[in-house]
């Protein structure tokens, strides 16, 4: 409930509870309990919360320089600074880091926001990485099969070269269907190519085309109907490359 209310993803939302931020009727909440917003007053952080009446799927073309949070004590610019929709509160689903550019979707939709960031639902991420030198065919194929890094051994991916943009730097093409932090720098580092541009290219179906840094769309419904479907399935690969 507080997820489709806009509060955060579902897992962020169970934090809140568990951290004892959440009221129904003046008692604190806890996990599994029945609540009705028609009924019960809800209260996170003293504010109430209000069901939205029609869900927002932005996609945003994230320039550098932008956290992706809805709130920040160092007052940088956030992400829903790029997108001022009167109404709404929209989160970001999943991060891009402060130096990182690319698509980032937003919404409303906490079970959509739980489902693409999920591991276990495996939906695909493209990112390109201008890194330093050029990898060697056995650097590349290690990345695919997975590197140690110090949170656990990353899972398989894609990983191609697409060529030299200059004489000390070449372009990498890398799919995860998994989200450590800062996972792509982390396994380019590991390699011992460390990341000079990092941009996310595509979420799923979804890319950037069209769009300049900085500006976003709203999702047609036909794809966020599409993306629940692929969210839902364990195996991907199929829809995505259709």
């Amino acid at each position: 409930m507080l997820a489709q209310a806009g509060i955060g993803s579902r897992r962020s939302c169970e934090d809140l509870i568990r951290d004892g931020r959440v009221r129904v009727d003046g008692e604190i909440a806890e996990l599994g309990m029945k609540v009705d917003p028609l009924k019960n007053k809800i209260l996170v952080d003293g504010e109430g919360i209000t069901l939205p009446r029609k869900q927002t799927y932005v996609l945003l073309y994230k320039p550098k320089g932008y956290i992706s949070t809805v709130r920040d004590p160092q007052g940088r610019p956030k992400v829903t600074d790029l997108v001022p929709l009167s109404g709404v509160r929209l989160f970001p689903v999943g991060r891009l880091d402060y130096q990182t550019s690319g698509l980032l979707l937003l919404t409303d939709d906490g079970e959509l926001a739980n489902m693409l960031t999920h591991p276990r639902y495996g939906v695909w991420k493209t990112y390109h990485a201008l890194v330093q030198g050029k990898p060697s065919p056995t650097v590349l194929q290690q990345m695919r099969e997975g590197l140690p890094l110090s949170d656990g051994k990353t899972a398989q991916a894609k990983v191609r070269f697409l060529g030299m943009q200059s004489s000390d730097k070449g372009l990498l093409e890398i799919s995860l269907r998994e989200g450590k932090k800062r996972q792509v720098r982390r396994m380019c580092d590991c390699i011992g190519h460390p990341v000079h541009e990092l941009e996310r290219k595509s979420v799923a179906f979804l890319n950037l085309e069209g769009l300049s840094p900085g500006e976003y769309r709203f999702l047609t419904p036909k794809e966020v109907q599409r993306l629940k479907k692929i969210s839902k399935r364990k195996d991907t690969i199929s829809q995505q490359r259709s």
